[in-house]
Parts: structure tokens; sequence; C-alpha cells
């Protein structure tokens, strides 16, 4: 059949077993929106406030579902509101495509009014990307944009389509969705070399990152750890990939990371890396990191392997099908001294300083929503020091749950992803934690909450400053507290009301608990303003560039 370029977008995406879309119209994609509006009974499209909403909100949406998620958007300011989405899914392997608009192939490159070269711009932090200039191409170019985005390790594409291609006509075939491309497979010589060296491991550690979420190879990881008699340490990406109530799960390593998972790694004779990136947060001192250790790495993307840390062994292959392989050559043995030495390091993250009753803090905050919350409730953050206590206080029971923007560390990702995940749960309630610093970034975003009536409960951790600059200018710049105080009048009870959302004021644990029952009652958004100490900190904390060696447990009295 003989459709415009604009249907042809529809069409493809309908094939490729897209039904929701996020973005914000434009003049450089009407055409585009003329069919989303003649088609709404076939494809979802979900406006938001601001295009960089959009995109974090198909981000959150990818995340949960495991599907590619779609942002579009229109040329020039449309498009570059977009790149920081785009680049926040880059650096987390989120599987995403972007749909810009741009102005007619006989005016790119002359300055036309909104047009930027928006695939020149996001060159470096996506896996490919189109101009589309002839209609001919525009569907097989939506095809290979699904099948790049989605396979080996997920990430990024964009499309950008001048405004002619999108009026002018072509015949048009429906195919069958793409699937991944086919990935290597590590041999059986180099599974049986892995193999006996976990058996001759007297202190084995296994370091879990987002890459087993991505392959679902959760289940894959905790058998191998019962099998070995492992603990299991996570990177902050990877922390809902096992069960928060798995005696062997440690927590979250690296430079906030629970005491006991980052010095299990540390005395480790053989740490068994999935999925992960040692991230230069994760690691902390690379020469001294681990260095008593043999390290075996597994992960799809041969990039990784020794990029940052140089590993004993690299094996390069989907992870979970790896893992099944390699547990068919091992043996199930046990190691009590290691495990009785794991049990002495516990004792470290176990000692919580006593507060007094009835008292609001980070730790009663989470403990308190996790209370209203099951094991299938999305949770997403912004970034900053709520977020790193999430990370270490949640307890998360289920994979593809936890939406945090890891390898940018995005302020303002939560409100867009949070809407995103809702959708993607099929509107189940959805809980965000922030801190009044990022929820400034996109709070515009809770007026597309409202006019979704999604059921998201926001969390603000609100204590006035840029809470995370703040404390690193406390320990290391002398208190030099250089524009983070923020001494800002917002009232966001009020804030809530003016969207058309409900809010609450909580300065105790009983005025939460209050909100809390009321918030997980009503329909739509909720936001409840916690006020806490400035000078609550995140700890432990392994400083930049320090050792397992160097880090903070508690301040002294004068910090």
């Amino acid at each position: 059949m003989r459709l415009t370029g604009a249907q042809i977008i529809i069409e493809t995406l309908i094939e490729q077993e897209c039904n929701t879309v996020f973005g914000y119209p434009g003049g450089a994609v009407l055409n585009i929106y003329d069919e989303l509006y003649k088609n709404s009974d076939r494809i979802q499209h979900v406006i938001t406030a601001h295009e960089q909403g959009a995109s974090h909100a198909a981000d959150g949406y990818a995340r949960v579902t495991g599907k590619v998620g779609v942002v579009i958007a229109t040329s020039g300011p449309g498009a570059t509101n977009i790149v920081t989405g785009i680049a926040n899914a880059y650096l987390d392997s989120t599987p995403l495509v972007a749909i810009t608009g741009n102005v007619a192939v006989p005016l790119l490159g002359r300055d036309s009014f909104q047009e930027v070269d928006i695939a020149g711009i996001t060159m470096p932090i996506t896996k490919h990307n189109y101009i589309v200039k002839d209609v001919k191409d525009l569907a097989n170019v939506i095809r290979e944009a699904f099948t790049i985005a989605k396979s080996g390790r997920p990430g990024p594409v964009l499309i950008d389509v001048p405004k002619d291609v999108q009026i002018m006509q072509c015949e048009y075939e429906k195919k069958l969705p793409t699937t991944k491309s086919s990935y290597p497979k590590p041999d059986d010589s180099q599974l049986d070399e892995v193999a006996e060296l976990i058996q001759q491991a007297e202190k084995p550690c296994i370091y879990c990152g987002g890459g087993t979420i991505l392959s679902n190879a959760g289940e894959e990881v905790l058998k191998l750890a019962k099998m070995i008699d492992s603990p299991i340490g996570c990177s902050m990406m990877g922390l809902s990939a096992i069960p928060g109530d798995f005696e062997g799960n440690l927590g979250m390593t690296g430079m906030h990371g629970k005491y006991a998972a980052s010095k299990a790694k540390s005395e480790a004779d053989l740490i068994i890396a999935v999925g992960v990136r040692f991230s230069d947060r994760a690691t902390g001192n690379k020469a001294k990191y681990s260095k008593s250790a043999k390290i075996i790495q597994i992960d799809l993307d041969d990039a990784e392997i020794d990029k940052n840390i140089p590993v004993f062994m690299g094996l390069r292959g989907d992870i979970k099908e790896t893992l099944i392989r390699l547990m068919a050559k091992i043996k199930e043995t046990r190691h009590p001294e290691w495990q009785s030495r794991i049990s002495e390091m516990k004792k470290f993250d176990n000692t919580t300083p006593k507060v007094e009753k009835n008292t609001l803090n980070p730790k009663t905050i989470i403990e308190s929503v996790q209370k209203f919350t099951d094991k299938n409730t999305v949770i997403a953050t912004d970034v900053g020091q709520h977020q790193m206590w999430t990370a270490q206080f949640y307890r998360f029971g289920k994979p593809r749950t936890f939406l945090t923007s890891g390898g940018l560390g995005t302020m303002g990702f939560g409100m867009g992803a949070a809407m995103g995940g809702c959708i993607a749960s099929g509107m189940k309630k959805t809980v965000l934690f922030t801190g009044d610093g990022s929820f400034g970034m996109n709070l515009n975003e809770l007026a597309t909450a409202v006019t979704y009536n999604l059921p998201l409960v926001i969390v603000i951790m609100n204590n006035g400053v840029l809470g995370m600059v703040r404390q690193w200018q406390t320990l290391f710049y002398e208190k030099r507290y250089s524009n983070t105080t923020l001494e800002r009048k917002t009232d966001f009870v009020k804030l809530a009301d003016a969207f058309g959302a409900h809010g609450y004021f909580a300065n105790n644990l009983e005025e939460l608990e209050d909100s809390l029952e009321k918030a997980f009652k009503q329909d739509g958004p909720v936001v409840i303003d916690c006020h806490i100490s400035a000078d609550d900190f995140v700890l432990p904390m392994i400083p930049p560039g320090g050792s397992i060696d160097d880090i903070i447990v508690k301040l002294n009295d004068n910090s």
C-alpha cells in the first residue's frame, strides 16, 4: 500500500510492537502528530511538560518493560531538549529510539528556522543515528533502529526525519517485528578454565551489575551464589537483580556502598564480575582495587572487558546463557571460614546511630515507605543523597523495579522515569524518592502526572541544600558552602495543590506515616514534603580516589 512518510512511521512503530510513545509536538513533526491523532486507538501518546521529561519517561518505560522506549520531538530546541535523556540512556544501556523532525531536505545546513544538526550533536551518545532523506528508506531505517537499540549492549538510536520526507509517499509493506542480532558465546575450554578457578577459590565473591538485569539473569546469579557459597555485592544499577532479603546479598558496593559489600571484594581471592563496567565510583583507587583477587569478567560488550580494571579472564556472551553453561560444569562447595568472616564484616553495617523516637531521617523515611509497597512496586529516584540512601536502605524484591540514573547522574531524571515506569507497570502505585534540589529540576512534570492521573507517591527529602555537593564541601573543602544552601521559599504542599495534586507535610514519623496512609489510598499523584537535617550524610563513604582502607564509616564530632 502507498503511504506518506508520517504514516509509515506510525505503521512501522506498531509493527515493532510499540504501543506507547512519549513526546511533545511542534512544527517539524505536525504530520507525525496528525497520524498519531488518527491512530490513537492503536498507539498511545503521552505528552509531557517538557521534552526532557518525555525522554526520561521513555527511558523509565523501557527499563520496566524491557522493550524499546520511544520519544518524539520536533526540530531545533525540541530535539536539543532530549539530548540529556539520550545521554542518560546511553550510559545506562537503555534501549531507546528517538525520532526527531527537521526542516525539509533542501533547507538542511542553511540555518533555517528551528534547525540544528541533531545527528551531529548526538553522535557521541547514541549507538547509531540516521538522517532519512528518502522516504523509501524510512521503514527499514526504523526497523534497523529497533534492532540496534535492543541488540548486544542496549542503547539509544536517533532517527532524524526532515519534514518533506514525512509528506512524501512510497509503497509500504508490513513485516514481522525485528529480533535481536546474534551474539558471541564463550567456548567450552574457556568455561572449563573458569569453572576450575571457581572450584579452587576459597574466598569467592560475585559482583553483580546492571547487565544482569538486562540479560534477565538474576535467578542464575542467585543460583551460582548458592552453589559456590559466595556473597554477592551489587553495583547501584544491579541492585534489583537479587532479592534484598537474600542473606548472601551484601548490598551495594563502591563509594557509598555497604561496608561488608566493599570489604568482601577487597579480601576475596576470586571476583566473578557479572555485567558490570567497574566505574570509578565503584572501584576507587584502581591500583589498590581488589589487588589480591583474580577477576573473571562476564559481559556481552567486549569493549567493557579489561577497559577499566585488568581482569584475569573475560567471558564475552549473554550473561544468562553463559551462567547456565558455566554452572553445568561446577560442583557445589562450601566455605565456612569465609562465611564466618563475612558475618564479621556485616556487623559494621548493622550499627546505626540511635535516634529519638518519632524522628524523621533518611533511613526511617525509606523504611516507612517500604511498609506500604510490595516487591512489584516501581521505585524511582533522582540523583544525590536521597538516591544513595534509597540504594542503601530500600530492599528490592524483583528486577526492573529500580529506576535511577547511574552513569550520567542526571538530576531531574526522577519525575519522567517515574511516569514512564508507572505507565509501564499498568498504572500501579509508583514511588519517587527525590530531594528538593533534584525535584526543582523537572517539577513541571507534576502537570503531566496530574493530567494522566498517574498514581505517583513523590517523597521529597527536603534539607534545603544540595546535599551531596554540600557533603563533599564539608569533608574535602573545609565547609566552604559555595552555592549549595538553596534558601528557597518553595512550599511543596501548596505547589502540589496548584498543579492539582495532593500535598502533605511531614516533620516527624507520625506525620509521615499518616501521610503515606492517605497517599497509598488516593488516586493520582501525591507529594509528601519530608523535612530532614542538612547534616544527614551518606555513609559509609570511600573518598574519591581512595580505597577500602580510607573508608569513612562515621563522622568526627567536629565535622
